[in-house]
């Protein structure tokens, strides 16, 4: 038996049969190299653990996961640092499935807002949703995607996730933000089939809000954004209101759907 990969008890019931959870308390690779051996689809992972449904129970077992109770595994996760918890007070926003999110890749994404930050081991990434003293809202248009989009992009080595919105924000526009104007407000949970992608392993997009004291302050694009500008509530339904992140920028902002 393997003390990496762990599995419950199957007792949670849903979609007519029981499941039971599998985890490893060591890495996600390991997890999903052992789902993948089972024969675990990748869309049963959801966000540190697969569901298992009974059928499946007694593969797991002869492959080698060790069967824990409940309690034992949540222990096991929470001490490895690679729980993805829905924490009291976060509210789910909205869930997608095989939704594009560019360059041909699609995922299943869980928007939730939250006021906490995202674990810094479990983001790939960061994005901003920034207001002057206007109630005007700052976008970007993203060369490599083609698409409107708030600022934001991937977390570099080392780098917090507020560093990272900060950086981000100034490279794509030009605006300096100190760390301390960055208010979490959700996340994005990304899933992906691609272990080579990097949502893979760091699935998270954490979204921050910024209200500026200021009206339209001076914006020049970077980076790989060929255009920023300040618009109107209107204006921001119109460029952006198909993008996978809407619901979760319209509930932060009180835009309605």
């Amino acid at each position: 038996m393997s003390d990496m990969i762990l599995i419950d008890i199957p007792i949670w019931a849903a979609h007519g049969t029981v499941f039971a959870h599998l985890v490893s308390d060591t890495s996600f690779e390991e997890l999903h190299e052992f789902a993948a051996r089972v024969g675990m689809p990748r869309g049963a992972f959801d966000g540190d653990h697969y569901d298992v449904p009974e059928r499946r129970y007694a593969a797991c077992l002869a492959a080698g996961a060790t069967r824990v109770t409940g309690v034992e595994l949540v222990r096991r996760v929470n001490a490895s640092g690679l729980r993805l918890r829905k924490r009291k007070g976060e509210k789910g926003i909205h869930r997608w499935l095989g939704t594009p999110i560019g360059e041909g890749v699609t995922a299943d994404i869980d928007l939730v807002a939250s006021s906490m930050l995202t674990p810094d081991a479990l983001t790939g990434a960061a994005a901003t949703i920034v207001r002057d003293r206007n109630q005007s809202i700052l976008v970007v248009h993203s060369v490599r995607r083609g698409s409107w989009d708030c600022p934001g992009g991937r977390r570099e080595p080392g780098e917090t996730v507020t560093d990272c919105a900060a950086r981000e924000l100034a490279e794509e526009t030009g605006l300096q933000v100190p760390t301390d104007g960055f208010i979490p407000c959700g996340y994005e949970r990304i899933t992906v089939a691609d272990p080579e992608h990097w949502a893979a392993n760091r699935p998270l997009v954490q979204v921050f809000r910024a209200e500026l004291d200021i009206a339209r302050p001076t914006v020049v694009p970077g980076d790989d954004v060929d255009e920023a500008h300040w618009v109107s509530h209107d204006e921001f339904r119109d460029r952006c209101r198909e993008r996978f992140w809407w619901p979760l920028a319209a509930f932060v902002l009180d835009l309605g759907p």
